[in-house]
């Protein structure tokens, strides 16, 4: 790798690093880079704190989390008997409208100053080597990291874009709740929008041409489907709108392949997203604005030796926390780069993104939760790994029926069988997220199988699954017909 632009004194450059986009990833590069000495910038056309911040992560959460508190004491007697009232909607919007900032970035804007990054408001372009162009002026540095996010893929469907569809911003950010909705796509977001929006009153139908959230284990799509019947969503897999039209009094309709038609008050397009990258200057650079930008482990771009991409914008892992991860790499590296340190480059080295490629935390924060980390057990297949699959219901556990009623949840492990390690968890159930970190450890740490024996589980808590997961592994027989 030709580091010289890195290793070349700074002082010809206005800053030692220019970020473009101040979301969570690019914050957080921005943050490390300071913290080592070095003269940051960071560049923003909308929001300091990004999408995550007041359209995505946190207002959506905001959304489902009073809907969900109220199931779950509807799930414990003597609690589901003190609830007198329905949901309160105003509050909840409230609520979220809190935790979005009432879409002010001020605090955020002062964290940059009190954290000596210099924020420069307007969109950023790159013209060139190590400059960019924001309005009419223009800057230099050292280094530059790209962190502008993705944006929605709208799909190609007749009288879509004139009907103007909610997108997931318009969703998180409503300010009533329609009595119709319809949902088109089925994945994360749509999927958790679908029980927001129930739980604040709206009559939702999702439609869909495969199966919910189809990347994961396929227990995962049965449980979401059943738990989306039970909270009133009409969920229709197999289909794809060839129509869509919004009439004088704002009705909208949505006709189906197979000629049926649904009418309701709102639509919701989430159908996936791609990287941001049309207007970023990109051309200038010979790279293509339309195509994914590809990264080594320290977050350079290909073929460059001062160019970085960190979260959504590396279209790598689209998570919010993969992407700080990424930034935080980004950081340590581009600072070590400009202070001629060298760089710790093995697999879990301090400057590689190394859990990109095996531990990848995700949570679905719908009712019942689904939380899973590294591979699923068709992935691991694909892969050709020599693995073993163990299961358990989640609900057979002491701490899981004490946290409610009917407890409904599975849990599933992919163990690679040479190293004898998990590569892959999956667990679905009430508030089974707080489960996942210490399947995320097991499987960066390369725990062995034998040593997770001594990793006791409090009882009677949840986390009692991993004993019985483990007990699953040393002693039921393997199911040598399906592979398990």
């Amino acid at each position: 790798m030709n580091e010289s632009a890195h290793s070349s004194s700074s002082e010809e450059y206005d800053f030692d690093l220019i970020v473009i986009g101040a979301g969570p990833a690019g914050e957080n590069a921005a943050d490390y880079a300071v913290k080592h000495g070095l003269r940051v910038a960071i560049v923003e056309s909308e929001l300091v704190g990004g999408e995550c911040s007041y359209w995505a992560c946190m207002p959506s959460k905001a959304l489902l989390r009073s809907g969900q508190a109220l199931n779950a004491a509807r799930r414990l007697p003597g609690a589901k008997q003190a609830i007198t009232s329905p949901i309160n909607v105003e509050q909840v919007l409230a609520r979220r409208d809190s935790f979005a900032g009432d879409w002010d970035d001020s605090g955020q804007t002062g964290w940059l100053d009190s954290a000596g990054i210099e924020l420069i408001r307007g969109r950023g372009e790159l013209v060139g080597a190590h400059l960019v162009q924001v309005g009419q002026a223009q800057y230099s540095a050292l280094a530059v990291v790209l962190a502008t996010g993705s944006v929605p893929a709208l799909p190609n469907i007749e009288g879509l874009v004139q009907a103007k569809p909610w997108g997931t911003r318009e969703a998180t950010a409503a300010k009533e709740i329609p009595a119709r909705l319809i949902i088109i796509g089925a994945g994360v977001a749509g999927t958790e929008l679908a029980f927001a929006f129930s739980s604040l009153g709206s009559q939702v139908t999702m439609l869909s041409r495969g199966s919910l959230v189809s990347r994961e284990e396929p227990f995962v799509g049965k449980y979401l489907a059943k738990a989306l019947e039970v909270a009133g969503v009409q969920f229709l897999q197999g289909v794809t709108p060839d129509r869509v039209d919004r009439d004088a009094e704002g009705v909208v309709s949505v006709r189906l392949g197979d000629g049926r038609q649904i009418f309701a008050d709102q639509v919701l397009v989430s159908t996936g997203r791609r990287a941001n990258t049309a207007n970023l200057g990109l051309a200038a650079l010979n790279l293509d604005p339309t195509a994914k930008l590809s990264v080594d482990d320290t977050m350079l771009v290909e073929g460059f030796d001062w160019l970085y991409a960190v979260g959504d914008v590396n279209s790598r892992a689209a998570l919010t926390h993969q992407g700080k991860y990424q930034a935080r790499i980004a950081g340590e590296a581009i600072a070590a780069r400009r202070n001629g340190e060298q760089l710790s480059e093995r697999q879990w080295g301090s400057h590689v993104a190394s859990a990109d490629h095996v531990a990848v935390p995700r949570v679905i924060f719908s009712d019942p939760q689904v939380a899973a980390v590294g591979m699923t057990e068709a992935e691991a297949r694909a892969k050709k790994l020599n693995i073993r699959c163990v299961e358990y219901e989640l609900g057979a556990v002491a701490g899981a029926s004490l946290h409610a009623d009917g407890y409904q949840g599975h849990a599933k492990l992919v163990v690679e069988q040479n190293r004898q390690v998990v590569i892959g968890a999956t667990f679905v159930g009430q508030d089974v997220a707080e489960l996942l970190h210490a399947a995320t450890i097991a499987i960066v740490g390369e725990v062995a199988m034998d040593r997770l024996w001594h990793a006791v589980p409090a009882y009677p808590t949840i986390s009692e699954i991993w004993l019985r997961l483990l007990e699953e592994y040393h002693f039921a027989t393997p199911n040598v017909a399906s592979g398990s």
